[in-house]
């Protein structure tokens, strides 16, 4: 199959990658720009470990290809610390102990936030239902839940 170059415009940095086309944002993440956050995890878009910010709307990378998302901004869990300070939403996770393994954790920190960043006036029931479309097998999501609206007072 014929590879192609792209520029993937990721956490503000540019990576050119050589890609096959059916290649996923995801593995091109994970491979080619060394940003191993994103999380691989039933690579079929049900799980949401792998979801990425892209133009600020959460997108499963495991269904999107590398290609499509050239001129388009990317942000990954790597780009949420600011100058060694950790995001409000990654605080709260850490603060309220919504997380266990962690594997699930990126995929939830970029879900929320790109949610709350489009709504930040969201409530108790659209953000458990915005929650409900990842899935976590450590916690009971009381705590991811508690987490997210902390962090959603902290970011209006």
């Amino acid at each position: 199959m014929t590879k192609r170059t792209v520029t993937l415009t990721v956490n503000g940095s540019a990576h050119a990658v050589t890609v096959e086309p059916r290649r996923t944002l995801a593995d091109a993440l994970r491979e080619d720009c060394r940003l191993t956050g994103t999380h691989l995890g039933c690579e079929h878009g049900v799980c949401g470990a792998c979801t990425v910010l892209v133009d600020g709307d959460p997108v499963r990378a495991c269904l999107m290809f590398a290609v499509q998302a050239e001129g388009r901004e990317v942000r990954t869990v790597e780009g949420l610390a600011k100058d060694g300070v950790l995001h409000p939403m990654q605080e709260a996770f850490s603060e309220y102990h919504a997380l266990q393994c962690g594997f699930c954790t990126p995929g939830f920190l970029m879900l929320a936030i790109g949610a709350l960043e489009k709504n930040p006036e969201m409530g108790e029931d659209e953000q458990r239902e915005m929650l409900s479309s990842n899935l976590c097998r450590c916690t009971g999501y009381q705590n991811i839940l508690k987490a997210v609206r902390a962090a959603a007072e902290k970011m209006r």
